[in-house]
């Protein structure tokens, strides 16, 4: 009988990248049962791995005894107890690259995912840009994999099932047959934030429907400030910010109808479960690899190319030319409102 396998999985931060492991990770469990699978990551993000049976969360506490060089070389001999057979690093990041460097001596195979540097430098480029499609972020993770041994086929992979509301949450969320729309207006930069005005307009008319419950997601204290406005504001609107765990947050997202998201972490939170998912685009494009995992190619409402001809402006949303502050104007909230029925109809 073949020994069980181990492989260690690092991908640290942030949200979004770390749910875009679960599909994949699911797809290894599936199609490789004898696997067992550690990965190191946030303690915050363990709720995430919850339906994966032969996933083993690893605390990676950067801010406190794993912080700094002497706390990295701390983690490595943590991590050398547990029998790791190899290491699929899908951060390759600064951390992950002092850890290979310790794990050299363990002649531990140790593959790093390509993050496709130059051919993204390409796509943003303001002259001589390559606009064309690059792999998923959930491709370039599985190939990791198949380097390891482990081709998978992330075509047929199952989703994650719907999760059970505990108690205190129905208390929250509320009950009723109403249409569960997901909203979650924030983006970690602004260059892919939908403009504020205009996402209440959007819970406006949605709330005059009265067929909707429009639950809100956010997280910092500003964030919840707008959020408590709005659902102060209309009768259909809840906060959910802060107000549940992640584990709770991840169930009522798996309730959803649809969820609205910009080109956010919360946007591949909904995918994982196979929810539906509008996502709304600014100087960010589709094109740089972070689609939500196997959702329709419509559930997508780009800023105006045409208008805007440099977008993509940049990777992740953080460089916004002069000039292009405004580029997600070009999506009114008519077509937002229309986009939701055509998906939910």
């Amino acid at each position: 009988m073949t020994p069980t396998k181990h492989i260690l999985v690092i991908r640290l931060s942030a949200m979004g990248d770390v749910a875009m492991t679960v599909p994949v990770l699911l797809a290894v469990q599936e199609q490789y049962p004898e696997l067992k699978i550690s990965i190191l990551t946030r303690a915050f993000f363990k709720p995430m791995f919850s339906q994966l049976s032969n996933v083993s969360v690893i605390e990676a506490d950067v801010k406190g005894k794993h912080k700094g060089m002497i706390g990295l070389y701390r983690l490595h001999k943590e991590l050398k107890t547990l029998e790791i057979d190899a290491i699929a690093d899908l951060h390759n990041v600064l951390r992950s690259n002092i850890l290979r460097q310790y794990f050299k001596t363990s002649k531990i195979p140790f593959i790093q995912i390509d993050k496709g540097r130059a051919e993204k430098k390409a796509l943003v480029a303001k002259t001589n840009k390559k606009f064309a499609p690059l792999p998923s972020t959930h491709q370039r993770y599985a190939t990791v994999f198949e380097k390891l041994g482990y081709p998978l086929n992330l075509e047929e992979s199952k989703l994650l099932k719907k999760e059970s509301l505990k108690e205190n949450t129905q208390k929250v969320v509320g009950i009723g047959t109403k249409t569960w729309i997901g909203i979650a207006p924030f983006a970690a930069f602004t260059g892919k934030m939908y403009p504020i005005a205009s996402m209440e307009k959007v819970v406006s008319e949605l709330n005059k429907t009265n067929r909707y419950k429009i639950l809100l997601f956010g997280g910092g204290a500003k964030e919840k400030e707008v959020l408590s406005k709005w659902e102060h504001n209309y009768d259909n609107a809840v906060n959910i910010a802060g107000k549940i765990d992640l584990s709770q947050e991840l169930a009522v997202i798996s309730q959803l109808d649809i969820m609205i998201a910009m080109d956010s972490g919360n946007a591949h939170l909904a995918a994982m479960y196979g929810i539906p998912t509008l996502t709304l685009w600014g100087v960010t494009h589709p094109y740089a690899g972070f689609y939500p995992f196997r959702q329709n190619e419509n559930n997508a409402l780009l800023s105006d190319k045409e208008k805007y001809p440099l977008i993509p402006t940049s990777i992740y949303g953080n460089k916004v030319p002069s000039g292009y502050d405004k580029v997600m104007e070009t999506i009114t909230p008519e077509m937002v409102l229309n986009k939701i029925e055509e998906i939910l109809h």
